[in-house]
């Protein structure tokens, strides 16, 4: 019995090493998370941070800046999603089917996926710059007086940004759709052909509602991505000109920067309810949408 015992203990004493490390390194961090945006911590007093309430929060929500950075995130979110959806779903109709070459369209719509972030930063930094290749196109084409600065301009900056992420990531939710295409049994469409439905009306009553569950999933990943925004950002602009396309991960980023600890890890949690509140509210929306097969 004694023995049984100790081969049943055995296996938790085993695990306590991985269990102490997770907790030091995961769950301590977050417990910690939530706790100093409650502080007035910073760089100045590292050592001795003193509780302020709601301070931060409020002062937040006061910062034009913060406030600035969190409509431009949900611009950005929206219609990189919207667009991201759209051209992702068109390119699937168009390579789902197999013909001559389809497994090179479908390699090149999925390659930019695969590009780092930082190299699509530097290769559209080069493009659009002032001396750059589309400013050198347009001058060619006797357009010069279209040239200028397309990521340092107002108004510009953040089209662009828009417009980059969306080629990026297009070709992933075209996957995504390709796998639910797939999924669509063929006995709808004949059955359907049978009773002289057009092309239009069996995609619009038979392939929409059935692509429901990879429409979830498309959406889903991708408004949580542009929420979360950050990497393209800070590679192309950096959050500039000005704060024109600061977003609320840029702003977390600078505000931790500048020592201001207290009120970065205050917009990190609001950050997070953001995320997690809008991707709940849009998954069960779109779950109650979904039809059984």
């Amino acid at each position: 019995m004694q023995s049984k015992s100790r081969d049943r203990s055995y296996p938790l004493w085993l695990s306590l090493p991985g269990l102490l490390i997770y907790t030091l390194f995961f769950i301590v961090p977050i417990v910690a998370a939530f706790a100093y945006p409650f502080t007035n911590w910073n760089l100045a007093n590292m050592s001795r941070a003193n509780f302020v309430g709601l301070y931060n929060f409020t002062s937040l929500l006061q910062d034009r800046i913060f406030l600035r950075s969190i409509g431009n995130t949900l611009l950005f979110a929206f219609f990189t999603t919207l667009f991201k959806t759209l051209i992702g779903l068109l390119l699937a109709l168009l390579v789902v089917k197999k013909f001559p070459g389809n497994s090179l369209f479908r390699t090149l719509y999925y390659l930019p996926c695969v590009l780092s972030t930082m190299i699509v930063g530097l290769l559209f930094t080069a493009i659009l710059r002032q001396d750059g290749l589309l400013n050198n196109l347009l001058a060619g084409l006797g357009l010069g007086g279209w040239s200028r600065d397309w990521l340092g301009s107002y108004g510009t900056a953040m089209t662009w940004i828009i417009l980059v992420e969306i080629w990026m990531w297009a070709g992933f939710s075209m996957f995504i759709f390709i796998s639910g295409l797939q999924a669509i049994s063929q006995d709808y469409y004949e059955s359907a052909q049978l009773d002289g439905a057009t092309g239009w009306q069996q995609f619009r009553h038979i392939t929409l509602p059935l692509l429901a569950p990879s429409f979830t999933v498309v959406f889903t990943l991708n408004i949580t991505g542009g929420l979360k925004v950050f990497d393209i950002v800070y590679s192309l602009t950096g959050g500039g000109p000005g704060f024109d396309t600061q977003v609320l991960s840029t702003y977390v980023y600078r505000a931790f920067g500048m020592g201001q600890l207290g009120k970065s890890s205050a917009a990190a949690i609001l950050l997070s309810l953001l995320v997690v509140t809008l991707t709940f509210l849009l998954n069960r929306f779109l779950k109650s949408r979904e039809v059984e097969t």
